[in-house]
């Protein structure tokens, strides 16, 4: 897929050193075709480093995408240069006029914090409600799905003893989903949480199916009938040493952190991660653009309801 990312957008060069196609806006002006418009509201600290795993996921359809990077307004990142920021994100009440195909809500590192006490939370409200009216399809990572589901729901998380940190195996539990197109009965995907919506929550919204699962994740993968809404728990879009680096950094800062399960080579730090979830958090991403974005949103963005 061409993804079309702003010519000076860091991810461009990385994305082009690994043989993936993403077109620059020059190149991208001259073909005659109707692109899709996906948003990504970026909540993680390092911005550039989330940019970086979304578009890849992004880049496996031949559709083209024109890619907005969305900030919430007024809230500085302490972790992206203040420069980057300004070149190639634009403010929430800047686009809040305009329509999209799709968009994504990341993670947050909000493990611990109720809702109402995250300072941007009524403005993540406002957001949350004008993408399910201006937004085809909407994919929430990590705590974007709790937050989702709590305040479309009424669903509240709960919070585990101990992080819910590595890389475990989730059964399909509606292979004649459309998301689920493709997918190996048992496939892998990385957690980082500690948050949890019991399966039991999701299944008491009518509108709601689940779709992927585990004993020990609960809930992976859920999705609404109308296909506009899509709760993902985990982090399929995490780089080969993305856990490495997280405990790597919860050890510096004093924390008693476990090991990552099921992703070291014999569980030993000093040995390579062992990679077993990236072919399906690719065909997630794929199959969301392909079933829930492009075969339902309209040509005329602005019928979109």
């Amino acid at each position: 897929m061409p993804i079309r990312i702003p010519t000076d957008l860091p991810a461009l060069d990385i994305l082009n050193g690994e043989n993936i196609f993403a077109m620059d806006m020059d190149r991208a002006a001259n073909q005659d075709i109707r692109p899709m418009e996906v948003g990504i509201l970026n909540l993680m600290p390092n911005k550039i480093e989330t940019e970086v795993q979304i578009l890849r996921l992004l880049s496996n359809t031949p559709l083209q995408i024109n890619i907005d990077l969305i900030r919430i307004d007024n809230q500085l990142s302490k972790n992206t240069p203040q420069s980057h920021m300004d070149a190639f994100y634009k403010a929430f009440s800047d686009i809040k006029n305009k329509k999209y195909d799709g968009m994504i809500i990341t993670g947050a590192p909000l493990g611990f914090m109720a809702y109402e006490d995250v300072k941007y939370w009524r403005d993540m409200q406002e957001i949350l409600d004008w993408a399910k009216v201006n937004v085809q399809s909407t994919l929430y990572l990590c705590w974007a799905a709790h937050a989702a589901m709590y305040h479309f729901y009424g669903q509240m998380r709960e919070l585990r003893s101990d992080k819910l940190f590595g890389v475990y195996e989730h059964q399909v539990l509606a292979p004649e989903n459309e998301l689920m197109r493709g997918f190996d009965p048992i496939f892998n995907a990385p957690h980082s949480r500690y948050g949890n919506v019991p399966i039991a929550a999701y299944e008491k919204v009518s509108e709601i199916d689940v779709l992927a699962a585990s004993e020990q994740t609960g809930t992976y993968i859920a999705a609404t009938k109308d296909k506009r809404h899509v709760f993902i728990t985990g982090h399929p879009e995490y780089d080969a040493n993305t856990l490495a680096e997280e405990y790597a950094r919860d050890l510096a800062n004093g924390q008693d952190t476990a090991l990552p399960e099921n992703y070291f080579f014999n569980n030993d730090p000093t040995q390579a991660p062992r990679v077993s979830w990236r072919s399906h958090g690719t065909l997630l991403y794929t199959n969301w653009l392909n079933y829930y974005v492009y075969q339902t949103t309209p040509y005329d963005l602005t019928t979109l309801t």
